[in-house]
C-alpha cells in the first residue's frame, strides 16, 4: 500500500513538472511567427518536392541549400505537412522536444539517484531560460539536446551491462545528432567515451574494442548524408551554402567546424571588434562579417541579459565569461554554482575511487560532469563563432547535477560533520551569483528588485536557519526539509520568471533568448531578414510584372527579401551569395545566360545584409555610370559584385514609387536612429531597409533574343 502511495506522489510530481514545461514551451507559441525566417523559408521550399526535401534547399528552385544538415529540418517539414506551414507547424517539433527532454532527463537521473533527484533535475531543466527560449524557436538545438539525451540513455545501459549493442546504439544516435547540428553533437562524445571506458561490466580490452567499433558506427552515421550529397553532380543539386567549394564535407570542416573553434583562416564571419550596447554590456562582434562587412551602426546584434547575443557571444575568454555582464550569463548560469557544489558533494558521498565496480551513481557522475566540463570550457574560452542559444547544450548537465547534488548534499547534511556545511554554503554561493546577475538589470527593470528580495528571503534566510539548526543540533527533520525546499524554490524563482516571459513576449527569431529585456522589445517574432510589411509592395510588384521567370528576383543574400518572398509566395528568389552573400555560386557569364533564357529578370542591387548598397548606386541607366558604392561591399565576393555591377549597367532602373512604400526609409539613416535604443533588438530589419535599387533586365534579354 505504501509503495502505491509513493508511486502516486512521484507520478503527480512528474506530471506537474511536465505540465510546467508544456506551458512554458507551448503557450502563445504563435507569438513567434515564422521565427528564424531563413530556416522557415527553407522548410517552405522543402515542402514542395522531394529534391528540395532531401538536399535541404533554401529556395523552391533548388539554387542554394541551408547551411545546416537535414534531419532537424526534415522533422520540421514533416510537421509543416501535417499541421500546415505556419508558426505552429514549424515550431511544434522544437517545443515538443523540450518537453520530451525533461521527461528523458527525469528517467536518466532516476535510474541512478532516485525519483527525488530526478524530479529536481527535470524541474531545473524545464525552467532554464535558454532551454525554454530555444524550445520556442525553429533553430534545431533542442532537437539535438533530445537526441543526445537519448544517446546517454543507451550509454547508461551499455556501461551497466557491458553490451556492445547499446553502445553502438548510443553512438549511432549521436551520429543522428550530427545530422541535426553537425559537430555540435560531438560535444557529448567525451562523456560517452570516458563513461564507457571507466565502466567495469566487461574487461578493459573489450571496452576498447567496443569503442573502436562504435567509432566506426558514429562516423558512418554522421557522414552518410554528406557523403551522398557530395556524390551527386553539382548540376543536379543546390549549391552547398557557406561552403567554399560546393561540398558538404568542406562545410563540416570549415564553416560549421574550424570557424566554431576560431581556427578558420578564411572564416566567413570572423575577426572584428567587440561592441557594447547602450547600457555598456559586451555584446559580440562587429566587423565580423565576410570581407569585413560591418553591421550598420544602431543595428548591431543586441546583448545584455536576454536581448539576444553577439556573433561571438560576448565577453572575453576566461572562466568568468559566462558570469559577466553580457548576453550569456542570464541565459544559463543561474544554477551553475549549485551544480558544481552538488557534484563535489556527490563525489565525497560516493567515495569516488577507481575501480567503480559498475556503480550506477558513479557512472552518472562521470557522464554528467564530462558533459558539463568540456562544454563549459568551450563556451568560456573559444574564440570561434557561437551564438548565445548554443548554451542550451549546458542545460542538461547543469540540471542533472543540481538534482543529484541537492539529494547528495541533503544526505551529508543529515549525517553531520564538516561535509554537512556544503548544503547551506551551496545555497548561499548560488544565491550570491544570482544577485550578481540580477544586478545587471537593476536599472532597466522594476521587477528585478522584487526578484532580488524574494530570492534573498527564501534562499538566504533558509540557509542561515539551516546553519543555526545544525549548530544547535536541532533534530526537527520536518523543519529541515521545509527549509531545504524553501531555499530551492528561492533559487528557482528567477530562472522561472525569465523563462515565463517568453509566454507573453516573442523571442528574437534569429537569436532566441529569454528574460525581462524582451518585454521592452519591439520584435514581432518574425526573425532574421523579415519585417512583416516592408516587402509587401515589392512582392506585389514582382507578382504583377513577372511572367515566366524562374526566379522572382535576384538578391545578394538568403536573408531578408529572399526569405520573405519564399515564405509569403512560395516562389523562388535567387540569393546570389547564399546566407551571408559570400558564396561564389555563379559566374557573370552563367548569370548572363540565365537572363538570356528568361529565368532572371529583376535584380536588387544592395538593400540586403551582405549586398552593396548606395542611395545613388546608379545615377542613370543610360549614362552607363555606376557609383563605386555598387562594388562589392562587405559580404559580397568579387564574383558576385561583378554580377551586381553588370546588372546595374545593363538593367533599367525601376522607379522606387512602383515597388517601395514611400513611407519607408530609403536609406539606413532613419533606421539607425530608430535602432539606437538598446531596447529594440529587432534583427529582422536587415532585409527591410529597402536601401537597394531594383533593376529590370528584360530589355537586355530581349536584345539577346533578337540577335
Amino acid at each position: 500500500m505504501k509503495k502505491k502511495i509513493k508511486f502516486t506522489k512521484e507520478t503527480l510530481g512528474l506530471s506537474l513538472v511536465l505540465l510546467l514545461s508544456t506551458l512554458l514551451n507551448f503557450v502563445n507559441l504563435g507569438l513567434e511567427g515564422y521565427s528564424n525566417a531563413f530556416y522557415a523559408a527553407g522548410v517552405k521550399s522543402m515542402t514542395m518536392n522531394l529534391k528540395n526535401f532531401f538536399f535541404v534547399s533554401f529556395d523552391p528552385a533548388s539554387f542554394v541549400s541551408i547551411d545546416k544538415p537535414p534531419l532537424g529540418f526534415w522533422i520540421q517539414t514533416i510537421s509543416a505537412k501535417i499541421f500546415g506551414f505556419n508558426s505552429w507547424g514549424i515550431l511544434i517539433p522544437q517545443a515538443l522536444a523540450g518537453v520530451l527532454s525533461v521527461a528523458v532527463i527525469y528517467h536518466l537521473v532516476k535510474r541512478s539517484y532516485g525519483s527525488t533527484a530526478a524530479l529536481i533535475s527535470a524541474l531545473c531543466l524545464a525552467t532554464t531560460p535558454i532551454f525554454v527560449a530555444v524550445s520556442r524557436n525553429n533553430t534545431c538545438d533542442n532537437l539535438l539536446v533530445l537526441t543526445l539525451l537519448l544517446a546517454c540513455w543507451a550509454l547508461t545501459i551499455a556501461a551497466e551491462k557491458g553490451k556492445i549493442k547499446y553502445l553502438l546504439l548510443s553512438l549511432a544516435i549521436v551520429g543522428l545528432g550530427f545530422n541535426i547540428k553537425m559537430l555540435q553533437a560531438y560535444m557529448v562524445v567525451p562523456a560517452i567515451y570516458i563513461t564507457y571506458l571507466l565502466s567495469t561490466a566487461v574487461s578493459m580490452k573489450k571496452r576498447i574494442k567496443h569503442l573502436l567499433i562504435g567509432t566506426l558506427v558514429l562516423l558512418l552515421v554522421s557522414f552518410s548524408w554528406a557523403f551522398i550529397v557530395d556524390l551527386v553532380p553539382a548540376a543536379n543539386r543546390p549549391y552547398v551554402d557557406s561552403s567554399t567549394n560546393n561540398s558538404e564535407m568542406e562545410l563540416i570542416v570549415g564553416w560549421n567546424g574550424l570557424n566554431r573553434l576560431g581556427l578558420g583562416g578564411n572564416s566567413a564571419m570572423g575577426g572584428g571588434a567587440m561592441t557594447k550596447s547602450a547600457n555598456g554590456k559586451e555584446m559580440g562582434m562587429t566587423g565580423g562579417m565576410p570581407g569585413g562587412m560591418e553591421i550598420p551602426k544602431g543595428m548591431e546584434i543586441p546583448s545584455g541579459g536576454g536581448a539576444g547575443g553577439g556573433m561571438m557571444g560576448g565577453g572575453k575568454s576566461s572562466t568568468t565569461r559566462l558570469f559577466t555582464n553580457n548576453s550569456l550569463s542570464d541565459q544559463i548560469i543561474w544554477l551553475f554554482p549549485l551544480a558544481i557544489f552538488g557534484f563535489i558533494a556527490a563525489v565525497l558521498k560516493e567515495k569516488f575511487k577507481n575501480p567503480f565496480n559498475n556503480d550506477r551513481r558513479k557512472s552518472a557522475l562521470i557522464l554528467w560532469s564530462m558533459w558539463l566540463l568540456p562544454v563549459f570550457l568551450y563556451f568560456s574560452f573559444t574564440s570561434g563563432m557561437f551564438h548565445p542559444y548554443y548554451l542550451t547544450m549546458l542545460a542538461p548537465p547543469i540540471a542533472a547535477l543540481c538534482g543529484i547534488g541537492i539529494v547528495s548534499m541533503w544526505e551529508l547534511y543529515k549525517k553531520g560533520g564538516w561535509k554537512s556545511w556544503i548544503l547551506p554554503a551551496a545555497f548561499i554561493v548560488d544565491g550570491l551569483v544570482q544577485l550578481l546577475i540580477l544586478s545587471y538589470f537593476y536599472k532597466t527593470s522594476k521587477i528585478t528588485k522584487y526578484l532580488m528580495i524574494a530570492m534573498a528571503i527564501l534562499c538566504f534566510v533558509s540557509s542561515i536557519i539551516l546553519i543555526i539548526v545544525k549548530l544547535t543540533k536541532n533534530e526537527n527533520m520536518r523543519l529541515k526539509k521545509n527549509l531545504l525546499i524553501t531555499a530551492v524554490v528561492g533559487l528557482l524563482i528567477t530562472p522561472t520568471v525569465w523563462s515565463g516571459v517568453t509566454m507573453f513576449y516573442p523571442v528574437n527569431g534569429s537569436m532566441p533568448s529569454a528574460g525581462l529585456e524582451i518585454t521592452s522589445s519591439k520584435t514581432e517574432g518574425v526573425g532574421m531578414g523579415i519585417e512583416t510589411n516592408d516587402n509587401t509592395k515589392l512582392i506585389r510588384f514582382l507578382e504583377t510584372h513577372n511572367t515566366t521567370e524562374k526566379y522572382e528576383i535576384t538578391v545578394s543574400t538568403s536573408m531578408g527579401i529572399a526569405s520573405d518572398i519564399i515564405i509569403k509566395t512560395g516562389k523562388s528568389a535567387m540569393s546570389l551569395g547564399g546566407f551571408l552573400g559570400s558564396d561564389k555560386i555563379l559566374t557573370l557569364k552563367q548569370f548572363k545566360s540565365l537572363v538570356a533564357k528568361g529565368e532572371v529578370r529583376y535584380v536588387m542591387v544592395g538593400g540586403d545584409m551582405g549586398g552593396s548598397s548606395s542611395s545613388d548606386a546608379k545615377k542613370s541607366a543610360t549614362e552607363g555610370k555606376v557609383s563605386s558604392d555598387v562594388k562589392a561591399a562587405g559580404a559580397e565576393s568579387t564574383q558576385n559584385s561583378e554580377i551586381m555591377t553588370w546588372a546595374s549597367k545593363a538593367g533599367t532602373l525601376v522607379l522606387e514609387s512602383e515597388w517601395k512604400d514611400a513611407t519607408k526609409p530609403s536609406n539606413t539613416s532613419s533606421i539607425n536612429k530608430k535602432s539606437s535604443d538598446s531596447s529594440n533588438h529587432q534583427q529582422g530589419g536587415m532585409g527591410g531597409l529597402n536601401s537597394g535599387k531594383l533593376y529590370d533586365l528584360k530589355n537586355y534579354a530581349d536584345s539577346i533574343t533578337k540577335r
